[in-house]
């Protein structure tokens, strides 16, 4: 089966763990435009400082440059086989409109979080440097801020500054919820309430998926 979804939601709304649980109900390749870009940020070459300094400044990727990077992915045999999961991407209309010109999209859902919640919990989160586990103040690693999983170290992210989150949210709420827009007129949203526990999110995002799939 082919499923190709798209999740929105507020940095810090909890994509990254409902994509996770998402796409192995659904058996799709969950595709996190972050964790490729910050791949990209780390590998020292002249594009990667240009994104790093996107990323720092808590800004957005030029389109061209994200439309290079979902187009090559959707080439993989697994996008091809199983279709996807796009986990911080489109963020912008031009890119909302180019993803619907590329392939067909079947739901698209907004995890809806209240903004005063995510700033708190980007303001706490603790990522690990090597693996990317996440932790929080509230929940950190046993060991004194070295990860549990990999024992690499645990630390604030450079874009979870309170400077760089107040931006990041400015820039989502101007740039991104046209594109939310976008998807609502083409009849392709649903809009999830995303407080809850990660279980209990996730029950409410899969029927609302699943009663869009059967029309």
């Amino acid at each position: 089966m082919v499923v190709r979804l798209v999740l929105f939601g507020r940095q810090g709304a909890g994509k990254g763990t409902q994509s996770s649980l998402l796409a192995e109900h659904f058996d799709a390749p969950h595709i996190s435009t972050g964790d490729m870009l910050r791949e990209v940020a780390a590998d020292g070459s002249e594009v990667g400082r240009r994104v790093k300094d996107y990323i720092d400044q808590g800004l957005l990727i030029p389109d061209d440059t994200m439309l290079d990077v979902i187009r090559e992915r959707f080439a993989h045999a697994d996008v091809v086989a199983h279709g996807f999961l796009l986990d911080g991407f489109p963020r912008t209309l031009v890119q909302a409109q180019a993803l619907l010109d590329h392939t067909p999209v079947d739901v698209a859902i907004n995890l809806d979080v209240p903004e005063d919640i995510v700033l708190e919990r980007l303001s706490s989160r603790r990522v690990c440097a090597d693996c990317g586990r996440i932790y929080s103040l509230a929940v950190p690693p046993s060991n004194r801020w070295v990860c549990d999983t990999c024992g690499g170290r645990v630390t604030q992210r450079e874009d979870d500054t309170p400077k760089a989150i107040a931006k990041r949210l400015a820039t989502y709420t101007r740039e991104t919820e046209p594109a939310i827009d976008f998807f609502a007129k083409a009849g392709l949203l649903v809009t999830v309430d995303g407080l809850g526990s990660p279980d209990v999110v996730a029950r409410r995002l899969i029927t609302a998926i699943d009663g869009r799939l059967v029309r």
